[in-house]
């Protein structure tokens, strides 16, 4: 007879008895061990603390707090007071004793947007809490390491609504907030107009107070977005409870535009919004921000020459491109005049597709390029199906487009 016991059979009385005395040292297995109770106490108390906000219950929400850790409560409270919150919630994953009566959590705590938000935006989040009483209170609070920080821990939140838009800004009076809510809205109906995709319709624009903190909300050096207007973040798998995209304006860059520029960068990442489900890791960045900058020149009556001056003086110059841009080429450190070159390449190359093949086989083309299994043919596959032509064809005519347009 086998008996199955740490992989071992069973032979004889002294191999039994030495298997057991050492089953009684080490186990068999390495037995989990048992969750700290405060684990369960935590996060009933967190519970309370996210319902305490969102029913808008100061006093309630303030019953978390440790004295010591009040007035930052009092204050990220207050700075949530504009912000139209649909959920709020923590999910402790682990807590470490670090003391009699003290503890260390490790938190994801999430948020959600009313009207964008189908799911909520986690962030993880270290939480310091004491024990009183029999009862655990918080005693502080701070963003992980790597993670981002929240537009409220950056100051008091002022929200404005648009009609297809909502602005959340901090260090940024309501005129300036209104003005993009206005430009926001005007975005939507231009992107419906070459986007025909299902897409929410709105646009969720989070607006800083300075350069670093737009780095914080992005959880990365400020300074290599220095000179981009805005960002767009979001999830690149679409799932029915993803969150909202963010359109995260750089005030430094977004300020010294001028009122075309500003309606340009709107409109250019409220496509970049709208194309997300399409847009994958198929999707080389030429084709993207091309296509975005593309609907967003539409209409305006502005000219390759005027769109394009970096790429006009290469191509002046003879040094007209050989090859569509790489991704790495599109990355905001390093050289401000190759960037250019690389998004004005993308734009017309797009510009080009939509006026020898038509717009709807440029969003077709779009779609084709995201839905490919991968990278590697993507682009070429798509040329094929949507375009019948060839990479070899495809490459001569868009340089012979870039000669025609800035030569």
């Amino acid at each position: 007879m086998v008996e199955q016991g740490c992989g071992a059979r069973r032979q004889g009385g002294a191999l039994l008895a030495l298997l057991l005395a050492l089953a009684a040292l080490v186990g068999c297995s390495t037995a989990p061990r048992p969750a700290d109770p405060a684990l369960r106490e935590v996060q009933a108390l967190l519970d309370r603390h996210a319902e305490a906000l969102l029913d808008h219950d100061e006093t309630a929400w303030l019953a978390a707090a440790d004295p010591a850790h009040r007035a930052a409560a009092l204050t990220e409270f207050r700075r949530l007071a504009e912000v139209p919150l649909a959920g709020w919630s923590y999910r402790v994953t682990e807590v470490d004793r670090t003391g009699e009566g003290r503890l260390t959590a490790r938190v994801e705590r999430g948020h959600r947007i009313e009207g964008y938000d189908r799911g909520p935006l986690d962030a993880e989040t270290v939480m310091e809490l004491a024990e009183r009483d029999g009862r655990w209170y918080v005693t502080g609070e701070r963003p992980a390491e790597g993670a981002p920080v929240r537009l409220w821990e950056q100051g008091a939140v002022a929200a404005v609504r648009g009609d297809r838009s909502l602005v959340l800004g901090v260090g940024q009076d309501r005129e300036r907030l209104a003005e993009i809510a206005r430009l926001a809205d005007r975005a939507v109906p231009a992107v419906d107009a070459v986007w025909s995709e299902e897409w929410p319709g709105r646009v969720l624009v989070l607006v800083p107070a300075s350069l670093d903190a737009m780095g914080g909300l992005l959880a990365v050096d400020g300074s290599q977005y220095r000179g981009i207007a805005a960002v767009t973040t979001g999830e690149t798998e679409r799932r029915a409870t993803s969150p909202a995209d963010r359109v995260i304006v750089n005030p430094e860059a977004y300020g010294v535009l001028g009122a075309f520029g500003r309606e340009l960068i709107l409109t250019h990442e409220t496509v970049h919004v709208a194309t997300r489900a399409h847009t994958t890791p198929s999707t080389p960045v030429w084709l993207s921000e091309g296509f975005a900058d593309w609907a967003a020149y539409r209409g305006s009556g502005r000219t390759p020459a005027q769109g394009a001056p970096e790429l006009r003086r290469a191509v002046r110059a003879g040094e007209l491109p050989a090859a569509l841009p790489e991704d790495g080429d599109f990355g905001f450190v390093g050289d401000s005049e190759a960037l250019a070159r690389a998004y004005e390449t993308g734009w017309l190359v797009c510009a080009m597709i939509a006026d020898r093949w038509g717009e709807e086989r440029l969003t077709a083309f779009y779609r084709e390029v995201g839905a490919h299994p991968g990278r590697d043919g993507a682009v070429e596959s798509a040329l094929r199906k949507v375009l019948d032509t060839s990479p070899e064809e495809f490459t001569a005519a868009w340089r012979a487009h870039l000669r025609d347009q800035l030569g």
